[in-house]
């Protein structure tokens, strides 16, 4: 019986073994296929990128044009970049009513055909102004300017948001309006909130840094803000201080008070020239209303003139209110002692609540609840 088992046993131990062997192949050839596979995937993203880099040293680059008229149906009048001029057909998958006067196209190289439509050419300053960060404010947050705040949206924001009221009345919307009032009253804070809140592209520029020191360049400038603005309809730009190139025009100085002038009259064309401004809002602010040109503040241009003024004694208790939101208050606050302070602005009303490091180690920690914070 033992004699029989015997061989059994040897038996079932080398299928055991031979079945082990089998196991660790397998494993050993599963992992070489898996790194093929790897390998594989490495050459395939090779072979398309030698495919792209094959694709762009064979392919023919296009010169750059500007339509200047359309003939007919098919054929437009282009000026080449070098600056020739040449009757040229269209490619039939080319929008052609986007085709208008002034439009960039490309044109291929043989047959100057028009082979896309290319959006305009805009300044990197224009950019800057659509990357301007405006952070993240609320009207909300802003205290004793609700009646300012109603007016600015009512010019600014009903309009695009709302047009058809304006056509069923049949009057015209507001084009623009001016922020004026003494420094720290909120103007700019009030633009901040509207960029915040305005579902619509917005553009913000201070006018002192559109001012350059060679002929032609500001005005170039304010043409291409206002083109890229009618552009990207609905749109908001805010230009702060405008009282750096608004300033009345007079006779005599020197060149670069004529080239402010420029820059003015550039800026009054595009605000009631020729071609409508439609769904773009202009929103200028100032602390000087006194030396602005007259043409800037008629009707027809900055319809509307809202005053920021100084915060009186209920507006100086909403700003301390919303500052003082996040603080921890032991005492009851009131106005007592900034109520005698008739000509102070918004900006040290909120800065009250600033307190520095040292002196809030400094400060006690425990106060009556009956003490007021004057």
């Amino acid at each position: 019986m033992s004699s029989s088992s015997t061989p059994e046993s040897a038996e079932r131990s080398a299928v055991l073994q031979a079945y082990r062997a089998k196991v660790l192949e397998h494993r050993e050839v599963e992992g070489r296929v898996k790194s093929m596979r790897e390998n594989v995937k490495t050459l395939v993203r090779e072979y398309h990128k030698t495919e792209d880099d094959l694709k762009a040293l064979q392919s023919v680059g296009m010169i750059i044009g500007e339509v200047l008229r359309q003939l007919d149906e098919d054929r437009f009048i282009v000026k080449a970049s070098s600056g020739p001029r040449y009757v040229v057909g269209c490619r039939t998958k080319v929008d052609k009513t986007k085709l208008k006067s002034g439009t960039r196209v490309a044109l291929d190289m043989t047959t100057l055909t028009i082979m896309r439509y290319l959006p305009r050419e805009v300044d990197p300053t224009v950019y800057h102004m659509l990357n301007e960060d405006a952070g993240n404010v609320s009207f909300s947050s802003i205290g004793g300017l609700n009646e300012q705040i109603r007016e600015l949206r009512e010019v600014v924001e009903l309009p695009l948001t709302n047009p058809e009221l304006f056509l069923r009345v049949g009057i015209k919307p507001p084009k623009g309006v001016l922020l004026y009032g003494p420094p720290g009253t909120g103007k700019t804070l009030l633009a901040r909130a509207l960029a915040c809140n305005i579902n619509a592209t917005f553009l913000k520029v201070v006018a002192s840094a559109i001012v350059d020191k060679y002929i032609g360049e500001s005005a170039r400038v304010i043409r291409e803000m206002f083109g890229y603005a009618r552009d990207h309809q609905p749109c908001v730009i805010f230009m702060d201080e405008i009282d750096a190139i608004g300033g009345s025009r007079f006779s005599e100085g020197t060149s670069a008070d004529r080239e402010i002038q420029r820059t003015l009259m550039e800026l009054l064309n595009q605000l009631d020239g020729f071609d409508s401004l439609g769904q773009v809002k202009m929103v200028m602010a100032t602390n000087r209303p006194d030396i602005l040109d007259p043409a800037l503040l008629r009707p027809g241009r900055l319809d509307r003139k809202i005053e920021i003024p100084l915060p009186n004694e209920a507006s100086r208790m909403d700003i301390l209110k919303i500052h003082s939101g996040p603080i921890t208050k032991r005492a009851t606050l009131t106005t007592s002692r900034s109520s005698s302070s008739r000509t102070a602005s918004t900006a040290p009303t909120s800065a009250t609540c600033a307190q520095k490091p040292a002196s809030l180690r400094s400060a006690p920690t425990a106060t009556t609840s009956s003490r007021k914070i004057s």
